[in-house]
């Protein structure tokens, strides 16, 4: 619990920081621009292919860490950033959704293909080995915790919500936090595109 809240924490400071053009970016989400972290990962998406973040150059990218188990914060962000691109009409094309695996155990690349994809299409569930997973959270400041539960699932993982967005450019730009409106996500990536 202590190290998510140093993350939400982390995350709100850096707020204040300037984007790289000197000016804030007029944003319903935080300007994360110029943070340093949450550079590039090699995963695997749901139909076999290996990606990297910087494959998706030229569209903005939201990308957001979750697992297909999860009972609430997942399944209503999916719903919150596939509402948001459909508001843009013909500009949602040039938003990419990224769901990144926290449990690549349960969340194998068929799974992810049935539960990604169902949000809107587009949209692309990647996955790594558990070191990897690991490693790419870290990345990212994503706080991870399995926990045991007596649920079907056996165990559910607290972590982090919020998704990052990333401009044409591939430039850390945006954190959106959980609970944001549709209206206001479509805003942020407008913003971008």
């Amino acid at each position: 619990m202590r190290m998510w809240l140093a993350c939400i924490a982390t995350v709100l400071m850096l707020g204040c920081t300037a984007s790289p053009n000197g000016g804030k970016l007029q944003s319903v989400g935080t300007d994360v621009s110029g943070v340093g972290f949450g550079k590039d990962f090699l995963l695997t998406d749901h139909t076999g292919k290996q990606r990297r973040l910087t494959d998706f150059r030229g569209k903005v990218v939201a990308l957001f860490f979750g697992y297909t188990h999860c009972p609430d914060v997942c399944p209503t962000t999916m719903v919150d950033l596939a509402q948001a691109v459909k508001l843009l009409g013909e500009r949602g094309k040039d938003v990419q959704v990224l769901f990144v695996t926290l449990d690549p155990e349960r969340d194998t690349p068929q799974v992810l293909a049935m539960y990604v994809p169902a949000f809107n299409p587009s949209f692309l569930g990647l996955s790594g080995d558990a070191e990897t997973t690991a490693r790419t959270a870290q990345d990212f400041k994503v706080f991870l915790s399995k926990q045991v539960s007596n649920s079907r699932a056996g165990y559910l993982i607290d972590h982090s919500a919020g998704v990052y967005v990333f401009d044409k450019k591939g430039e850390l730009r945006l954190f959106v936090n959980y609970g944001q409106k549709a209206k206001d996500i479509a805003h942020d990536f407008d913003l971008l595109i």
